[in-house]
Order: C-alpha cells, then structure tokens, then sequence
C-alpha cells in the first residue's frame, strides 16, 4: 500500500509505502506537528485494508489535519471498508491505479525553490536539493535528499542528505536553527547567536557537523 500526501500550496509532497499496516505509528508520528493542511490518497493494489486498520488511519489522519483522504483499490474488500467508514473509495483495476501513480511519481520534483516565510509548524520536503528565499521560523521543518540553501535566517530544523548523503550541506545567510542533520549525524543549535551577517555552511567533517563561512566563488 502506498499512501501519498501533498500540500500544493507549500509543495510539501511525500509517498509512504507499507508492507504492513499495523506498524504505521512510528511513520504517521512525525506528521502529528504539522499544522499545514494535507491531501492523503491511498493506492491499494490486491490488498485487503479492514475496516478496523482503515479507522485507525482516518483517526489519525482526523486528529492532524489532513482534510481529505481518498481510496483507489482493484480489491473489493478495500473499497466496502473504506465506505463503510465513509471514505472516498474507488474501485479501479490495477493498471488504472499504476498508471496514477506514474503521473504522480512524474509530478515530484527533485529540486525545490520556496519563497516566503516557513512558519512554525510547516515542513516542507524536497527529493533534490532545497532552496528557500526567506525565512525558516523556529518550529517550521525542511528537509531535502541533497542540499539545502536558506537566503534568509534559518531558525527551525534543517535535515540535509536524507538518503543518507553525507556529502550534502545547509547554508543559510543567518545560521541559528534549533537542530541541524545531515545524513545519520545530528547537531543542536548553538546557544549564542550569529555575531556576523554573513553566509555561513554546515558540513560533515569526521563524522561531526562542523558549521563555517559560505564562500561563493565566482568566475571571472
């Protein structure tokens, strides 16, 4: 089963994929701070979903603001749960429901480029690289599988090299977040704030994150 979830406002976008449906509270657990509104549909090709492990899904998806959740599935038992529960469901044929995938899978783009401010309580998560022009507010998420560029202050958690990269960077113009990652290594924020206003890069150096100025070089 997978389950997609997409925010097209903040171009927040993110496919779970399941094996098992009664180990889903540690995936679902990081949703449970994001205040922005999601879109959930979940694609079931020749699964059985109860209605009982369909209900904990809606409760959960209920209790952290995700406002609409459809059902796609070429099994009828599926389809019956989600009904019964109330749930938009759809009963179509397994290609039908690989082929929405392929234009869904078609739709994600790797490299994102956000503008505005991300507010406490929003994520936003990137399969490239991640830039964002303004600020990062404390509470607010970003992530990316590549590197992250913050012009603007960067005051919430930065997560770089999701895939385990740990040649991906963060860089921002004022570099004071609550939590740093790159790839498996963590680092808190430091207690004093940046005393200069310039472009500042964290990066990997014997297995610690090591934050320094941003040189841009520039070609003549």
């Amino acid at each position: 089963m997978e389950i997609v979830l997409n925010n097209n406002k903040s171009n927040y976008f993110e496919i779970l994929s399941f094996e098992d449906l009664n180990n889903t509270n540690e995936t679902f657990k990081k949703f449970a701070s994001m205040k922005e509104p999601l879109e959930a549909k979940i694609f079931a090709i020749n699964e059985s979903i109860s209605s009982h492990q369909l209900s904990k899904i809606k409760i959960f998806f209920n209790k952290n603001n995700i406002f609409s959740l459809r059902i796609y599935s070429n099994n009828r038992d599926t389809v019956l749960s989600g009904k019964s529960l109330k749930v938009d469901s759809n009963f179509v044929n397994e290609q039908e429901i690989k082929n929405k995938l392929l234009v869904i899978n078609s739709k994600k783009k790797d490299d994102i480029l956000h503008e505005g401010t991300v507010r406490s309580g929003n994520r936003i998560s990137s399969n490239g690289n991640l830039c964002i022009i303004g600020d990062v507010n404390p509470g607010a998420i970003v992530s990316a599988k590549k590197n992250i560029y913050v012009w603007g202050k960067l005051l919430g958690i930065a997560f770089a090299g999701k895939n385990g990269n740990k040649n991906a960077s963060i860089a921002s113009l004022y570099l004071s977040p609550l939590q740093l990652r790159i790839a498996d290594v963590i680092a808190i924020g430091p207690k004093d704030k940046p005393k200069n206003y310039y472009p500042e890069i964290a990066v990997i150096e014997k297995q610690t994150i090591l934050i320094k100025p941003y040189i841009i070089e520039t070609k003549n």
